[in-house]
């Protein structure tokens, strides 16, 4: 009865909920932890919350509400600017040596999966860094069911790549099913499906990290982090963990979630796939992952001569482990960088730039996962379209030897690629510029605004000569970052389809 009735609360409401009702988790942790102050800051916010909520339902009771895919997707923009500053209540009450705005750009980073921090790991406690973790992992799991539910059926996302209809409508084909027409069970419907996934998947992984030699809470942080693409960790990083290579391994599985949806679910596939190895995402993921360490191991081997140094197998295989499962994890935009990555430099006596770091983050991992950046299939598309382009030039009267959906996504597919990275290079230059408008050195905003775009935080030390301290930036500098994590996370050409006018006319 309880989850019928959830169902029937606008999609705003219902994150509300849901937001208020995640604050028990830290709330009963501090209790447990016997730091009262940060459990009384959890648990009445939440409580508050969620009192609040019902009554606004109750309110709201028996009177007839749009539930349009496209109100929805005004919802979802609306949770991703509004729900962290209700998130950052009882982060702010709890760190009490912050101001409001840092807290809600903690939240905004956070629900975001964009995992850039404000503060010292040893500033925050095992609860903040709970919290944080589980902002992280809520954000996440709502990024896989909005897809489904939200973003699949107006073609956004990704999805207009492949899909018939034009960016922000329903194709023919999805108008003619009952569960795209009304999107509240289509919703309902995604949960039901995807949660327990999520949810094992996490439970999984944190019980594979403990098993390998991780604390529990330090386990279950990373392995929210990884499912949510978050790159959030309470000790610093990956270097830190008592799990060692063993634990990396394990990550390594489980980041290869964020390449392609087809390694979770088949919920948003809009034609027949003859399988995962079939797919383009995956296939490209691969030969990135594979790739681009084989070039860096062997820019590295090469280095290793020309400075005398003695070859040493387990060196290169420790040089060769770092560098792949740091590019995985910065494609994929979480951050975690391995514990050997130091290792393939020190190795070779050379430098990796970081560009090679933005590089991926802006590649980004499949369509409809919590991963951000530019997206596989868009780069996979473009690609298509410029070797048919290259064909054409040697052989101008040859005809592409494909089917008509390769061909349609040859041709409008590549059109509307090539339309969102012009947004999205466009949305970087303005942000850019935004940063530099407000006292932020041009190489710094540069890099703060492919982090923000890409939701890649670690980008903000890993990348950048010297790491960039947030601390310092001013207050409007922070708001613009909370902008463009926005942006990043919804994408330019969502916002640009919930805006047109003639998309809302019945």
């Amino acid at each position: 009865m309880l989850f019928a009735r959830l169902k029937l609360l606008p999609f705003f409401l219902l994150l509300t909920v849901l937001a208020s009702a995640a604050m028990m988790v830290p709330a009963g942790y501090a209790l447990v932890q016997q730091s009262f102050h940060e459990a009384r800051s959890f648990f009445y916010t939440g409580l508050v919350g969620l009192i609040v909520s019902g009554l606004v339902a109750t309110a709201m009771s028996g009177r007839p509400t749009n539930k349009s895919a496209l109100r929805q997707l005004a919802a979802l923009l609306a949770g991703f600017v509004l729900i962290p500053a209700l998130l950052a209540v009882p982060f702010f009450e709890a760190v009490r040596t912050t101001t409001f705005l840092n807290a809600y750009f903690e939240m905004v980073s956070s629900l975001t999966t964009t995992g850039a921090s404000l503060f010292e790991p040893e500033r925050l406690t095992r609860t903040q860094h709970l919290w944080r973790a589980e902002v992280g992992w809520l954000g996440g799991l709502l990024m896989w069911i909005a897809a489904a539910a939200i973003l699949a059926p107006l073609t956004l996302g990704g999805f207009e790549v492949t899909a018939g209809g034009e960016p922000g409508q329903i194709s023919a084909a999805g108008a003619a099913r009952q569960d795209m027409a009304d999107p509240s069970k289509r919703l309902s419907r995604s949960a039901h499906y995807l949660v327990p996934i999520y949810a094992g998947l996490t439970l999984v992984l944190w019980l594979s990290l403990m098993v390998a030699g991780d604390r529990p809470l330090v386990a279950l942080i990373h392995a929210m982090s990884v499912m949510a693409t978050s790159g959030i960790s309470s000790i610093g990083g990956l270097e830190n963990a008592s799990s060692g290579i063993a634990g990396e391994m394990i990550l390594f599985v489980f980041l290869s979630f964020a390449l392609s949806r087809l390694t979770f679910s088949s919920d948003t596939i809009n034609r027949a796939q003859p399988g995962l190895r079939h797919d383009p995402e995956f296939r490209l993921g691969l030969i990135v992952v594979i790739g681009v360490p084989l070039l860096l191991f062997l820019r590295h081997w090469i280095a290793a001569f020309d400075i005398d140094q003695e070859e040493n197998l387990s060196a290169a295989l420790r040089a060769y482990w770092g560098a792949t499962f740091t590019v995985l994890s910065f494609l994929t935009t979480t951050g975690f960088e391995s514990a050997e990555w130091n290792e393939a430099q020190n190795w070779s006596g050379l430098q990796t730039p970081g560009v090679i770091l933005l590089g991926l983050s802006l590649i980004g991992g499949g369509v409809a996962t919590t991963a951000g950046g530019v997206k596989l299939l868009r780069v996979f598309v473009l690609y298509l379209n410029g070797m048919r382009e290259i064909e054409k030039l040697v052989h101008p009267s040859s005809v592409g030897r494909a089917s008509a959906f390769t061909r349609r996504v040859r041709r409008s597919g590549a059109f509307i690629a090539w339309i969102f990275f012009m947004l999205f290079a466009l949305s970087f230059t303005l942000v850019t510029m935004a940063l530099t408008a407000v006292h932020v050195s041009f190489e710094n905003a540069m890099v703060l605004a492919i982090a923000a775009l890409s939701t890649t935080g670690p980008l903000i030390t890993s990348a950048a000569e010297a790491p960039v301290d947030l601390v310092r930036l001013g207050p409007e500098a922070k708001i613009i970052l909370c902008g463009a994590m926005i942006l990043g996370r919804f994408e330019t050409l969502a916002i640009i389809a919930m805006i047109t006018p003639d998309l809302w006319r019945d």
